[in-house]
């Protein structure tokens, strides 16, 4: 993995879940991370783990200023950034006919508007430098759809054409990388109000899920290949998961 010792990585939603699990491997290997996240509390003692290598800035990502602000910093901090890793995003889904709109607002806003500021925020950067690597986190959700995830899936679905067309437009100079999680264990989905989401699928516990780990290792394998290769897609779902 000498491919990421020194590296600067930039991730987004990494107060917990496969955020925090890629960014405590990434440290083992030698990189410098800055995490960014709504909740100091735990970015806070994230970093206290992680150590010298380690900042973090309080980053709303549905929010332009605030992940213009994150990159200003992370330069000023560590000179440049190697790697932008679009991580947040949420999860309340709902049937079409609930009509949670405030609901959906919110995942617009963060699972879209947040990747593409985020890409808007650092690409000017990387161009500068020649080189570069922006990965985003979509979902299974974002290859294939189902009842009640209508409008999360859209999302997802967005994130996947926004990354592919960049790949496209930046193919010659900076690697990208989609992440297409499963079921994993972590946070997401534990904002869920649907009634009828919890008739049908309960608390989701039941379901197949990979740990935060299986994420975390395959970000760092995207991360760590050698200069000429792109990961361009990966897929992973726990065993049992059908969709």
């Amino acid at each position: 993995m000498e491919n990421i010792k020194d590296k600067v990585i930039v991730i987004t939603g990494a107060s917990s879940g496969i955020g925090a699990a890629a960014a405590r491997k990434l440290i083992e290997l030698g990189a410098k991370v800055v995490l960014a996240a709504r909740r100091e509390d735990q970015l806070k003692s994230l970093v206290n783990q992680l150590g010298d290598n380690a900042i973090y800035v309080i980053t709303d990502v549905s929010k332009r200023a605030d992940v213009d602000s994150l990159i200003k910093q992370a330069i000023a901090k560590f000179g440049h950034i190697d790697v932008l890793w679009n991580n947040a995003g949420i999860m309340p889904i709902s049937f079409f006919d609930e009509g949670l709109v405030e609901e959906w607002d919110r995942m617009i806003d963060i699972n879209i508007k947040g990747v593409l500021y985020g890409i808007n925020a650092v690409l000017p950067h990387m161009i500068a430098r020649g080189e570069g690597h922006i990965l985003a986190t979509s979902s299974v959700g974002g290859l294939r759809t189902s009842p009640g995830i209508g409008v999360y899936s859209s999302t997802k679905f967005a994130v996947k054409a926004i990354m592919e067309t960049l790949r496209e437009e930046v193919t010659r100079i900076i690697k990208v990388t989609t992440i297409y999680p499963g079921a994993t264990q972590s946070e997401l989905g534990h904002d869920i109000t649907s009634p009828k989401i919890r008739a049908l699928y309960g608390n989701l516990k039941n379901m197949p899920k990979m740990d935060e780990e299986a994420i975390a290792n395959a970000v760092v394998y995207a991360i760590s290949q050698p200069g000429n290769i792109n990961v361009n897609d990966v897929v992973l779902r726990p065993l049992g998961q059908t969709r």
